[in-house]
């Protein structure tokens, strides 16, 4: 199995251009608290042994992880979210101030596509000027038919600030894969271990041969709307495929056995967790649309298929 991935990595942004560190205040009210789901409190098998695990990455080994309650939110956050913080706050995106991002190339106009720069690693991503998440694929596009979409070209730093605006937090990475499993034991995806149970698509990733064909068989070449597809257990939508979703973790691929309870991650590091997966994976590339797998990210990095949702410690509507 081979442990590339289908993301454009970082290439240390920071050091060509400086952005300007935008000030949110920690909102003492919860933003859109109808959308958070309330995770029992409990034990779980975090990380894989499968045999389809990239052992590089950290997926395994499998241990006993003991979590407090807490609520995440049940999609993605939106682009009509995102543009209600950005209403309130002028918050202009890292993207927007770097003045590029990067964009699928099957999903880039035309006429830009052979004169974008591209990651010799990854050269179905293109550098488009003018690209953030108001226009995904760069000038003229626009998320008007998409406001139900995930937000997309966002920072890990962009996704902080947001959260600190919602009264809300990133979700550790034992968070996120605790929640994902939906309360499924050592299962390869939110709903099982099949991926098409009796042939219905359970989530938004590529199909096809990649990076060159889409087949649509799941009935989307980029984002599907936050709330598409069937729930898991616990009633989040789209922890497989559609975006990549941002966790506060350092990422590491070795694992403290210390940290047994509510882990934190590592300390310091140089990249930020990602997981999740998008509608880039497939199978015969980046199989990292399995609940246990994880990859990476420099915190200004974006691009087309990277998002984010919440977590928060209570919920005001809670009436227990």
């Amino acid at each position: 199995m081979k442990k590339q991935s289908c993301c454009p990595k970082g290439d240390s942004r920071e050091s060509k251009i400086i952005v300007e560190k935008q000030s949110i205040k920690q909102s003492n009210e919860v933003r859109f608290p109808e959308q958070l789901v309330k995770i029992p409190a409990g034990k779980f098998l975090m990380g894989t042994n499968d045999k389809e695990s990239f052992v590089g990455d950290g997926e395994g080994p499998v241990r006993t992880i003991k979590m407090k309650h807490f609520y995440i939110d049940q999609t993605t956050v939106t682009n009509k979210q995102f543009a209600t913080f950005v209403k309130e706050t002028n918050y202009i995106t890292e993207a927007e101030q770097y003045g590029w991002s990067y964009v699928f190339h099957l999903l880039a106009p035309q006429k830009i596509r052979k004169a974008a720069d591209r990651p010799i690693q990854t050269p179905w991503w293109l550098a488009i000027p003018h690209t953030y998440w108001r226009n995904p694929e760069g000038p003229g596009s626009t998320i008007t038919k998409r406001m139900h979409h995930p937000v997309v070209h966002i920072s890990w730093n962009d996704a902080q600030a947001y959260a600190t605006w919602a009264g809300k937090r990133l979700p550790t990475e034992a968070e996120w894969e605790y929640a994902a499993r939906g309360g499924l034991t050592q299962k390869k995806y939110p709903w099982g271990d099949e991926l098409t149970p009796d042939g219905k698509h359970m989530c938004n990733i590529w199909q096809g041969t990649f990076p060159t064909e889409n087949t649509l068989k799941d009935g989307y070449i980029g984002t599907a709307p936050a709330q598409s597809f069937p729930a898991n257990g616990y009633g989040l939508y789209n922890v497989a495929g559609n975006v990549w979703e941002w966790c506060h973790d350092w990422f590491s691929p070795q694992h403290d056995n210390n940290q047994t309870t509510n882990p934190l991650g590592p300390t310091k590091g140089e990249s930020k967790v990602m997981r999740g997966g998008s509608y880039l994976c497939h199978y015969s590339y980046c199989n990292r649309y399995r609940v246990a797998a994880r990859t990476s990210n420099t915190r200004d990095s974006s691009s087309g298929n990277i998002g984010f949702r919440c977590v928060a410690d209570f919920n005001p509507l809670d009436k227990e």
